[in-house]
């Protein structure tokens, strides 16, 4: 696992059977409608390409970059957009795919953002939720697991950019953040 891995906090087969499950639940939900899954990147890439594996509707892809955090485990509650939408989604049904949700701010803005936009309805997915951390309110309508309030990185999630390709999810050592 690497030397700056403290445990494993879920494991693939965890996260195979969250995937699972929410797909059926978009899936269930959505009935008759064709969606647009906005992939919030970059954490959010590999729970997208796992998720629509198991979503059975028509549906659209198109991803975001966003960014709060930096190099930092903390947000910075400054969001910026550092890539837009290819795609129009006037009088579409989006739904947000995030890897994780911590204070809220960026996920509440980005959906404000794309409220202007005049879509005919906005959703959160989530796989990962800390729930205690929050800072600003958000409706999540589609959430993997709630996890505590660790800094967690493999499944997508990262530290510093190190890390997203770990098939598991992961807790960081107290020396996680010292780079070799």
């Amino acid at each position: 696992m690497g030397v700056n891995i403290d445990k494993v906090l879920i494991t693939r087969q965890e996260i195979e059977d969250m995937v699972t499950r929410l797909g059926a639940e978009i899936t269930n939900d959505n009935k008759g409608r064709k969606v647009l899954l906005v992939c919030v990147l970059k954490g959010a890439f590999i729970f997208l390409a796992d998720l629509v594996r198991h979503i059975d509707l028509p549906l659209e892809v198109d991803f975001m970059s966003v960014s709060s955090y930096g190099n930092n485990t903390d947000t910075s509650g400054v969001v910026r957009i550092l890539r837009d939408l290819d795609t129009d989604i006037t009088g579409k049904h989006v739904i947000i795919v995030e890897d994780i949700i911590d204070s809220g701010l960026t996920l509440r803005h980005l959906k404000e953002l794309l409220s202007t936009r005049n879509p005919a309805s906005i959703s959160i997915c989530t796989a990962f939720d800390k729930p205690d951390r929050r800072k600003a309110e958000v409706k999540v309508d589609y959430r993997g697991m709630i996890i505590p309030d660790e800094f967690v990185v493999g499944y997508g999630l990262d530290f510093a950019g190190d890390y997203r390709h770990l098939p598991d999810v992961c807790i960081l050592s107290d020396d996680g953040g010292d780079k070799e």
